[in-house]
């Protein structure tokens, strides 16, 4: 083979790849006619393999204008892929704009978070009954979450385990008892407040998460008991339920108050019959609550022999669940909009 031979050749076979490049109309094609001409197996590397049959004077020549023609094609094949894919995009915006002086379509409306609807009813319920809303912050001090609360150094709750630290001494809340401590350094008896907001603790499967929300209840007084404790309770159950429910008090422990009750109420799921959900006792866990500890006073500057007070704390997210017939926590927090346009 001549070298005029192989290079009209090469002339030849870059004008047919030209053509089929400018009359490619989408990049597939381009990518197609790359591989054809360009990839391993392509017509222009086929001729690079055939330049050792060729004389040894000649080689050089010829692979010249072998590296050249591919030279050729590949910014041409890049140019061409630009062009289209710039062609489309013009294309796709055409089909795809928007005017913003037309009318808005399909506005639905939105609705209050369960969460946020259990706790505007429990915090109007408190306030018929006189109870004042209190705040606080969600990262506190050791003293302000245990030590004040009457919780000792070696109670399970202080372990790393069980609480987010920052550092040695500041942490994120594990409960909204912390604000009890700040409203009563503040104010002087008498005191009734509820303190809600979120609180942190490590935790997470089916009906606990790391981040939940609480309400801590407070009254200090002259003569306070225990009797007013269980008919404040009682009657916020009823109405929160709105349900003339089975209310009893166990006898229980909590550092912060002495004594100390848990608070079930008959089984809203089966009304006390037993089921799956009240593992067949037909009664359901809502509170703790109890008696202001002597001790709890004594760092705050209250005087324990002439006041007494309650305190009582409870889940949002539990009595959501209670309320709104809810089995699983983390439903609460997915955004899935299926569940949440039933609270619409």
């Amino acid at each position: 083979m001549s070298t005029n031979s192989v290079q009209e050749k090469l002339t030849q076979l870059l004008d047919d790849a030209i053509s089929a490049i400018d009359a490619a109309d989408n990049v597939s094609t381009v990518e197609a006619l790359r591989v054809n001409y360009l990839g391993k197996k392509g017509i222009v590397t086929g001729q690079l393999k055939q330049l050792g049959s060729l004389p040894a004077d000649e080689r050089p020549q010829i692979g010249r204008w072998v590296n050249d023609a591919k030279r050729t094609l590949q910014k041409r094949l890049s140019a061409r892929k630009q062009e289209l894919e710039s062609a489309a995009r013009g294309q796709q915006l055409n089909r795809e704009v928007l005017d913003v002086t037309l009318p808005g379509r399909g506005n639905g409306v939105g609705g209050l978070h369960p969460i946020t609807r259990t706790l505007h009813r429990l915090q109007s319920l408190f306030v018929q009954m006189g109870f004042e809303t209190a705040e606080g912050p969600e990262i506190e001090d050791d003293y302000h979450n245990f030590g004040a609360l009457n919780i000792p150094e070696s109670h399970p709750s202080r372990a790393m385990m069980d609480t987010f630290y920052f550092d040695e001494h500041t942490l994120l809340r594990t409960h909204t008892s912390p604000v009890q401590i700040r409203y009563m350094e503040q104010h002087k008896p008498p005191l009734r407040i509820i303190a809600s907001g979120r609180v942190f603790r490590c935790d997470s499967d089916l009906t606990h998460t790391p981040m939940f929300h609480q309400t801590e209840g407070l009254m200090v007084d002259e003569g306070v008991s225990f009797a007013d404790l269980k008919g404040v309770l009682v009657h916020f159950l009823g109405q929160f339920f709105e349900d003339k429910l089975h209310v009893r008090f166990r006898p229980s422990f909590f550092p912060f108050t002495e004594p100390s009750a848990e608070v079930d109420i008959s089984c809203v799921m089966c009304t006390g019959q037993g089921c799956r959900v009240c593992k067949q006792t037909g009664w359901l866990e809502v509170l703790g609550c109890g008696m202001v500890h002597p001790e709890v006073f004594r760092h705050v500057g209250i005087d324990s022999e002439k006041y007494t007070g309650f305190a009582f704390g409870l889940g949002i997210e539990r009595l959501a669940m209670l309320r709104y017939r809810i089995n699983d926590i983390r439903l609460f927090y997915e955004n899935d909009l299926r569940f949440l346009r039933q609270f619409n």
